[in-house]
């Protein structure tokens, strides 16, 4: 990939990942959004046009509880390994923060994914390639709307139709859309879709 293709595909994920924490209830500006490739260069690539990954980290708080924060870290490495999951963890120490996205250009050993796993008592891990955001999927005019219910909109909804958690439909946690939420298990999903007859209608999914 070419320095300018490098920096055209590094703004769509910039633009993607903004989206997503935005989607998940965290305050982001509507210009990091809606920022243009001339901008995003202007703002982050060097003079040889290669963009540097640490300046597009950053940090944000939930729009409803300011103590909600996640923190967006842009890894440079081809293949994160343990070494770059420390760096991760250490700043996610220092600034007090619990969530965490590492976002890379490549893969993932599974000694780092083991980091993942091992501190989620502590710290809420979560990791993308740069080439699942290029597009954000929720996008897509065949993807319906999908909303996450709060745990007393999850009550209200099995009471009212009277269900036990394993009545209803799943989804996976690996699904690309549970994973654009971050959901985690037993949260419920609400789909709505078109309708010939009704306008719209809505189902509910569990995440498992």
């Amino acid at each position: 990939m070419s320095d300018g293709d490098d920096s055209a595909a590094l703004w769509k994920v910039n633009r993607t990942i903004h989206e997503l924490v935005k989607d998940r209830g965290y305050q982001v500006a509507d210009e990091e959004i809606n920022m243009s490739l001339a901008d995003f260069k202007a703002q982050y690539a060097n003079n040889g046009g290669t963009v540097d990954r640490n300046q597009l980290n950053f940090f944000t708080n939930a729009r409803t509880d300011p103590s909600d924060q996640i923190f967006v870290f842009f890894s440079d490495e081809k293949s994160v390994g343990v070494k770059t999951m420390r760096k991760l963890l250490n700043i996610l120490e220092e600034k007090n923060i619990a969530k965490g996205i590492i976002i890379f250009p490549g893969t993932m050993t599974s000694s780092a994914r083991k980091v993942i796993s091992a501190m989620q008592a502590r710290f809420r891990l979560e990791e993308f390639a740069e080439a699942d955001l290029l597009v954000n999927i929720t996008h897509h005019k065949l993807v319906p709307r999908h909303e996450v219910l709060d745990p007393e909109q999850k009550k209200l909804l099995l009471e009212r139709y009277r269900l036990k958690e394993t009545q209803l439909p799943r989804i996976q946690l690996a699904d690309p859309i549970a994973r654009y939420y971050g959901l985690r298990r037993g949260q419920v999903v609400k789909i709505t879709r078109p309708s010939e007859t009704s306008g719209r209608y809505a189902s509910y999914r569990i995440c498992f």
